[in-house]
């Protein structure tokens, strides 16, 4: 019998479902694909990314969630039953208690919506919890020493700046720049430089496989395809690292910016600490190449990207469950 406790990193790109007792048991991409005559679900996750930019008008690959909070309350509750279904939690008797994370400032109305969407795949209990505190739960700080924690998330919808100490938040911020804003800007830089259309997918791989923020720091090349849009014929450009790297200035500028605000509201005792242990970066956005150093050298602290940077948050919410054991039993006591 499996443990009914499970934590879900639900996130605008990517959802991680963590089970008790087992670790990181899900990780799929944040898409349902929906027959839009029949209303019926016809894909959800891997396979309904690989629908997206690909289908005929009557299916649509919809994201649920935008900017880490829900945008289509009906279809993250499909979504979520779906997962729940595929780890094997759905039963009579398998009625899980949930606990989920949410972005540091979204309101009362987008929390209630989370929550109800979780109760209605099959919740019994829903814990919602900070994404920054979990991540750095996951990251392996300690957060409820009296000390200074400072971690920078950067996931698909947002990033999440915090300084936390004794369990808590301490100075936040959150920002609705992140990894799909990193994809739209590389898209719109193509549009004007080369005046050819490309689609998410590309967007992404060029992300992923050549992209840089850190002046001078990778030297790569890659072959794209779009729609030219002059002709309205396909075409094949070669795209550098050095001008993708222009291309995300601008986001990368108002991620920057953010970490700076937190840290100037920081008590000078915590901002020591962090000095003294660094700032450690999580979410799929720590990946990006140069980002370290670029938060490094603007900072002026030492800037870790944490061991398993995407299951961060999936990793913290598993051992946020064990504590909110402990914290039940001592309160029995």
């Amino acid at each position: 019998m499996f443990s009914k406790d499970i934590g879900i990193d639900l996130g605008t790109a990517n959802v991680l479902v963590y089970v008790k007792g087992r670790g990181v048991v899900l990780d799929e991409p944040s898409v349902v694909a929906i027959d839009t005559e029949s209303k019926r679900v016809l894909a959800v996750g891997e396979e309904a990314r690989r629908m997206v930019g690909r289908t005929p008008g009557n299916i649509q690959a919809i994201r649920p969630l935008r900017d880490g909070v829900i945008a289509d309350f009906d279809i993250t509750e499909m979504m979520l039953k779906h997962f729940i279904e595929k780890i094997g939690m759905k039963g009579f008797m398998m009625k899980p208690r949930i606990l989920i994370c949410c972005p540091t400032n979204i309101t009362s109305v987008e929390q209630k919506a989370i929550r109800e969407a979780a109760q209605r795949s099959g919740a019994r209990t829903v814990f919602l919890e900070e994404e920054p505190k979990v991540a750095a739960v996951g990251a392996g700080m300690d957060i409820y020493q009296p000390s200074g924690n400072m971690v920078i998330d950067i996931g698909g919808g947002t990033t999440d700046v915090a300084v936390l100490s004794m369990g808590d938040v301490v100075t936040a911020s959150s920002i609705k720049v992140a990894g799909d804003k990193f994809d739209t800007a590389i898209t719109k830089f193509i549009k004007q430089r080369y005046k050819l259309l490309i689609g998410e997918r590309t967007s992404e791989d060029i992300k992923i496989q050549i992209a840089t923020v850190y002046p001078n720091a990778r030297h790569e090349e890659m072959d794209i395809r779009g729609r030219d849009m002059m002709t309205g014929l396909p075409q094949t450009i070669t795209v550098r690292s050095e001008e993708i790297r222009e291309a995300l200035e601008e986001s990368v500028a108002q991620i920057v910016a953010a970490a700076k605000s937190v840290l100037e509201r920081t008590p000078p005792e915590l901002s020591a600490d962090i000095i003294d242990k660094g700032v450690f970066l999580t979410g799929g956005g720590a990946l990006l190449h140069g980002m370290d150093m670029l938060l490094a050298e603007e900072l002026k602290v030492p800037v870790l990207v944490a061991e398993n940077p995407m299951s961060c948050v999936a990793e913290g919410t598993g051992k946020m469950l064990d504590y909110l054991d402990r914290s039940a039993k001592r309160k029995k006591f």
